[in-house]
């Protein structure tokens, strides 16, 4: 079975932007060959740590789903949370047979380099303004540079192997692929992050590295973020200037309705409404009519009632499920950086690699959230409900060899 997780944790990542619908593939091999398990159990012994992580997955799907319920969205609002819920005989499969590390690092480089590969060709080949792939131009950006972020991640792993000059070659392509992936996307909400996560790599690594490499690693940061904004091909340049525009023109009141602009128009909604009903918030229908409300009493534009939700994973769950959907979100986050983060000095490479990564992947999606409901997107959800569970598996299938 180790094999066949394996193959689905390499299949996870590396087609998730490149075939329509692509991430799903591994996740749904995951799911099917979770049935084993009422027959053979494989190394299934779980600890507290894996409970919290059921718990949270757990937490969160009842939460969401009971919003659903309660505000009449029918099968339609339980859809998305419902594959948290698929994700955890997936979690279990896993722990029983951990994938193999050299299929996950392959599979999130891969992923990575034919994310860029693919954002290259849109871009520069076929001239499209904004590079997307098979899925919404937002969440392939993002997902594209957690891609880049990962690979960085791996490259603790990647020193210590056999053949660590391959490996560190393919998880650097990966990381190159994954920011072409972003830039050419025109995504800015992935960048925004990218001091945490820098911080984050650092705690991991920074301290085992001699003082020139850390200069290296730094004057290298300089220079590709310098070339991506100088270079007009990237379209970095220009979508900081919008958005600096954008501000501009909201605070002059010229604009409610450009991109930054109805962000801020959406948020101040979403804080009136909040307000009104902060225990359990309004439900996705409630929220949509309370916005029209405050459209018809001219507190918001009225082109903001175009949108679903607020554009902020964080505000968007206080305005639907109250302060108590917002707590249920930050556990999903932080419980598995908290369970990760406490090896990010762990002597063994190997194990302090996949805690650098699991501790990147909510460090990822919470700068996501902030620009952008990630959740509120079946890739979103994907990735995040089985791509935690791949690292997690495989974090914990190291400590287990360590500490037995």
């Amino acid at each position: 079975m180790r094999i066949y997780t394996s193959a689905a944790a390499f299949l996870l990542m590396a087609i998730a932007l490149v075939v329509p619908s692509g991430y799903s593939l591994g996740a749904v091999m995951l799911l099917l060959g979770s049935v084993v398990l009422l027959g053979k159990r494989g190394d299934l012994t779980l600890r507290r740590a894996d409970l919290a992580i059921l718990a949270v997955f757990a937490a969160y799907a009842a939460a969401v789903i009971a919003e659903a319920w309660w505000d009449g969205q029918g099968s339609r609002g339980m859809d998305r949370p419902a594959r948290f819920v698929l994700a955890l005989p997936a979690l279990l499969l896993l722990l029983a047979f951990p994938p193999r590390a050299g299929a996950i690092w392959a599979g999130l480089a891969t992923g990575g380099i034919l994310a860029g590969g693919w954002a290259s060709w849109q871009k520069l080949v076929e001239g499209v303004d904004r590079a997307s792939g098979y899925t919404y131009v937002i969440q392939f950006g993002n997902i594209s540079m957690l891609s880049a972020i990962l690979c960085a991640a791996g490259l603790g792993w990647a020193l210590v192997q056999p053949r660590a000059r391959w490996w560190v070659a393919l998880l650097a392509l990966g990381i190159v692929g994954g920011v072409l992936g972003s830039l050419f996307s025109g995504t800015r909400g992935g960048w925004v992050g990218i001091p945490v996560v820098l911080w984050v790599l650092y705690r991991g690594y920074g301290r085992d590295l001699p003082g020139k490499w850390k200069t290296a690693a730094l004057a290298a940061v300089l220079v590709v973020g310098s070339l991506a904004y100088a270079l007009p091909q990237t379209g970095v340049q220009e979508r900081v200037g919008q958005a600096v525009s954008d501000v501009q023109r909201y605070i002059s009141q010229e604009s409610q309705t450009s991109s930054v602009g109805a962000r801020f128009e959406m948020w101040k909604g979403a804080a009136h409404l909040i307000a009104e009903k902060p225990l359990l918030g309004w439900g996705e229908n409630g929220y949509q009519a309370g916005m029209q409300q405050l459209a018809d009493a001219d507190v918001i534009h009225p082109f903001i009632t175009t949108f679903d939700h607020a554009h902020n994973e964080f505000i968007d769950a206080t305005a639907k499920r109250g302060l108590l959907g917002l707590v249920v979100l930050l556990a999903l986050y932080l419980v598995p950086m908290r369970l990760f983060a406490r090896q990010l000095t762990a002597p063994d490479m190997h194990l302090r690699a996949f805690a650098v990564a699991g501790v990147l992947l909510p460090v990822a999606y919470f700068d996501f959230g902030l620009s952008q409901v990630f959740l509120a997107h079946n890739s979103g959800v994907m990735v995040y409900a089985f791509l935690l569970p791949v690292l997690w598996a495989a974090f914990r299938a190291r400590e287990r060899q360590l500490v037995p």
